[in-house]
């Protein structure tokens, strides 16, 4: 795919916009005030795969907090600000490398050319946020109702406020949970800004209603060379936003590395338990970072035809199963033996 060129921009250490790999963020869910549990968190996610990280400042502690959570990760730390321009300061002055916020919310001109200022000063970029959720009155009445052109006018609107105000170190987000309104939406303001994109569906729901809505929106925009940072939203732990981002990134052919596991469904001729060895697979090879595409195969009927196209797989049967490599089997073990094996074989790839 061919992505769109973007403007450059620098958040702490990382960069997104001009054809730079797109980012993978999350937010924490602890209270920013509890720096211990926070920076426990970050560092987590850090671990996991996310390269940037947001984090709520709904408290001058939130905003003061940032200061010491910044010493003790490595993760560029984007205070997350609604409603009161002050935090939105605090926090510049505390060490955020980037500020997302909703002029819209934040009040009068003078509040929002305040916390202009103050980013100007430190040179840190300011997210400008909108949500189908927050579109403003006359922009509903006008399209008869929440559209994708409201959206972008809206976030558009935003942005030449600041602009106005002599600030163009910026990036866009705008959201909606409506799935296809999102991409609409996102078609639409890609032609209109070179701006980067932080791209996700909002509002997206649980791990299994979440990861659907989120696949389909970010697979239908990123594929049209459109985002250059994404955050999965799901209602579930930090932890699975990254790991859904970095599957969705790979699925797609946008990033490469990482072990891509494939199994197959159960069927009447499975005789192990496939679903929890397929977990088992999928935990044992998060931390092995080779580019591989290893398959776990539920009997040894089909198992090594299917498992032809993997790299390395496994074929469970009555008690034993197969060890395959490239569709060839080269051992017969006992089922117990299985995980053992293939592990070893992965550990060991680039010495055969």
């Amino acid at each position: 795919m061919k992505r769109k060129i973007t403007k450059t921009v620098k958040i702490g250490s990382r960069v997104i916009g001009g054809g730079n790999p797109i980012l993978i963020q999350s937010m924490t869910n602890t209270r920013t005030e509890d720096i211990k549990a926070t920076v426990a968190q970050i560092k987590q996610l850090c671990d996991a795969g996310c390269e940037i990280i947001r984090c709520s400042v709904p408290t001058m502690e939130a905003a003061k907090a940032l200061e010491e959570i910044k010493k003790q990760v490595e993760l560029p730390v984007v205070a997350d600000i609604h409603f009161d321009y002050r935090l939105a300061i605090a926090a510049i002055e505390h060490g955020a490398d980037k500020i997302r916020i909703n002029p819209g919310n934040i009040g009068s001109a003078d509040r929002v050319q305040a916390v202009v200022d103050a980013a100007k000063e430190r040179g840190i970029p300011i997210r400008v946020g909108v949500n189908s959720g927050s579109l403003e009155k006359e922009l509903v009445e006008k399209y008869h109702g929440v559209t994708a052109e409201g959206i972008v006018e809206s976030a558009l609107g935003q942005v030449r406020i600041i602009e106005d105000m002599g600030y163009d170190n910026l990036v866009i987000s705008i959201k909606s949970s409506d799935v296809l309104m999102c991409v609409r939406a996102h078609e639409l303001i890609s032609a209109q800004t070179d701006y980067p994109l932080h791209v996700g569906i909002t509002e997206a729901g649980t791990i299994i209603s979440g990861n659907i809505k989120s696949s389909i929106g970010l697979g239908l925009i990123l594929h049209q060379g459109i985002g250059d940072t994404i955050r999965v939203s799901l209602t579930g732990a930090p932890l699975e936003e990254v790991k859904s981002a970095k599957l969705i990134l790979r699925t797609l052919g946008i990033r490469k590395g990482g072990i891509e596991v494939v199994s197959c469904p159960t069927c009447g001729r499975t005789n192990i338990d496939l679903i929890g060895l397929a977990n088992q697979v999928e935990d044992m090879v998060a931390d092995i970072p080779l580019d591989l595409k290893v398959a776990v195969m539920g009997c040894v009927v089909n198992g090594p035809g299917e498992a032809k196209e993997a790299d390395i797989g496994i074929a469970g049967g009555r008690g034993e199963g197969l060890l395959i490599r490239r569709g060839e089997v080269i051992k017969k073990l006992p089922e117990e033996e299985l995980l053992p094996a293939l592990r070893e074989e992965l550990l060991h790839w680039n010495e055969r």
